[in-house]
């Protein structure tokens, strides 16, 4: 019998109007700015009417290292919120915008997926409310500007070769990674070489997303750093005077976005930055909104746990003044299978030696997690293909680690197929266990901040780095920027920079190839290994498969 894909799923649902959904969450009809009938954002009036409210509990759902077996990290989250309002909480989810370059490419959407999806899902995954594009604009704007200045006569004495500002776009195109712009004679300007990245790696993406309000949006967007003089002294976006107009085109953007789920949990889905290549976590503004209007707010951080939630914890948190209640770590038998050496093609056969062996990769998850001092409890994601020996291998291994790991079948079955991930979730959630700290304090100098990630969390044995890089986080560090955290860009697919290198390794150093500093973002970003941050899309792009049927429907959405 064959299955229903994710679209059809989603455009079978039948929607709530957007008010009903405000509603359930107490938001009086006049502060939602509806996108069609089941879409709006709430505006900042309303927001900020909340300050004085206590916070809901806080959960993170976080992920094993990705593999090409799949993990359904955001589908354990929609599900998961699904589960909670199932037992009778208050529940909210807030999760990433997804970007179109993914799309169609080939990871595909960020809505989840089966019967744990947020709705609309087609326009989810392609403009939504147009966020994306409002970011593009403001940091494309910028890069005008700094262009036009130095036509114009370039005041501000901006060294053309140290202008650090490239330009974005929303999609994957590896043609654009190194570009020179400005030819065809003086008229148009300066000839120098730059580049593009993806949208989501902006800083203006970043910005977006840790700013508390428009003040605070404007604020960061000027103390951006985009280029340097002869003498090293930094220009930033306020002495271009671009930090104002690019709030403008902001403004809308920064609003948080309500949906539903499948089953009609609210849903905050609001901003969208890369975890291998930026911090991985939706809006600060929507996860401290949801956790002033809902007892349980159920949010994701980018791919595995040693990327999206270490920087959740170290970043997102830190700067928000957040502290996650318990994590859920997210895995499958297929993925451990993976891990313990098993083809793709394999993975159907019962195999419980391989997935004793790929727990592993699981296990070193959990011990990192634990070390933030925040509870861990495992989700099996479960696949019909599961045997129960596999299951009961994995469960007797996460015991072990001093966890439990609950199976979870909300793909197949919605809210009823995770009610006890959600019971289990909740309990811990009300507990108290959690004491959450930071990896590493603001004080520790930047060069010791990448070496604690590099050997608490990806057990590397040493960070190689050029002189010119330490030299570069010292003159940071003089400059007033020491007590920035790190951001690392690196591949999401093993604890190491080798992509091909599965399970837990060790043994294995950790190569800073490049060193950013984010100053509007406050962070410093620590670029390791072949990480890019324009993907490209794959020889077969999901984009072949997007099209609109006879009836004027999406098709090849996933």
């Amino acid at each position: 019998m064959s299955h229903q894909t994710d679209i059809e799923i989603a455009r079978a649902a039948r929607a709530k109007p957007i008010q009903d959904i405000g509603a359930s969450l107490g938001i009086p009809p006049e502060h939602l700015l509806p996108y069609g009938h089941d879409k709006a954002k709430v505006d900042q009036g309303f927001i900020t009417s909340l300050s004085d409210r206590p916070n809901g509990k806080l959960i993170l759902v976080t992920a094993i290292n990705p593999t090409p077996a799949g993990e359904g990290k955001t589908t354990t989250t929609v599900g998961l919120g699904d589960g909670l309002s199932r037992i009778g909480k208050k529940a909210a989810i807030c999760i990433r915008e997804a970007s179109l370059g993914p799309n169609f490419g080939m990871k595909g959407g960020a809505a989840g997926g089966g019967h744990a999806q947020v709705i609309p899902m087609e326009d989810m995954n392609l403009h939504f409310t147009g966020d994306f594009h409002a970011i593009t604009s403001a940091h494309n704007l910028l890069s005008a500007m700094i262009d036009n200045h130095i036509y114009w006569g370039n005041e501000l004495e901006i060294d053309e070769r140290r202008v650090v500002w490239r330009r974005v776009l929303d999609m994957n195109d590896r043609a654009l990674r190194d570009v020179v712009t400005s030819l065809g004679g003086v008229a148009n300007g300066f000839p120098r070489q730059t580049g593009f990245d993806i949208t989501v790696a902006s800083e203006v993406m970043a910005i977006l997303c840790l700013a508390s309000d428009l003040q605070d949006l404007q604020r960061r967007l000027g103390d951006m750093i985009v280029a340097y003089r002869r003498d090293r002294s930094p220009i930033y976006a306020r002495d271009l005077k671009a930090d104002g107009a690019m709030t403008v085109l902001l403004k809308d953007a920064m609003q948080p976005n309500l949906v539903q789920t499948l089953e009609h949990t609210p849903a905050f889905v609001h901003g969208g930055p890369f975890a291998n290549i930026a911090h991985g976590c939706n809006s600060v503004i929507a996860t401290t909104t949801a956790l002033k209007l809902a007892d349980y707010v159920v949010t994701e951080a980018g791919f595995g746990a040693d990327l999206g939630a270490e920087k959740f914890m170290n970043i997102k948190c830190r700067k928000a003044g957040l502290s996650p209640d318990c994590v859920v770590l997210v895995a499958t038998i297929r993925a451990m299978k993976m891990n313990g050496g098993v083809a793709k093609a394999d993975l159907g056969a019962e195999n419980v030696s391989a997935v004793e062996s790929g727990c592993a990769n699981l296990g070193r998850h959990i011990e990192n997690l634990k070390s933030f001092g925040v509870p861990v409890v495992v989700g099996i994601n479960h696949f019909t293909g599961d045997t129960e020996a596999e299951i009961a291998a994995v469960q007797a291994y996460v015991a072990g680690q001093g966890a439990e790991a609950v199976v979870c079948r909300h793909w197949a079955e919605g809210s009823r197929g995770i009610t006890d991930l959600a019971t289990r979730v909740a309990a811990l959630a009300d507990s108290g266990q959690a004491q959450f700290a930071p990896l590493y304090g603001d004080e520790m100098p930047l060069f010791d901040k990448i070496d604690c990630i590099a050997k608490r969390i990806y057990r590397a044995d040493e960070v190689l780095a050029p002189t010119a890089i330490r030299d570069q986080l010292r003159a940071w560090e003089e400059a007033g920027y020491g007590h920035l955290p790190i951001c690392m860009a690196k591949t999401q697919y093993s604890f190491s920079t080798d992509p091909n290198l599965r399970g837990a390794p060790t043994g294995h150093s950790l190569p800073v190839r490049e060193v950013g500093l984010s100053a509007g973002a406050g962070f410093v970003v620590a670029i390791c290994g072949d990480i890019m941050t324009m993907p490209g899309l794959p020889r077969v792009p999901s984009a072949e498969k997007i099209m609109l049927n006879d009836a004027g429907a999406v098709t090849g959405l996933f």
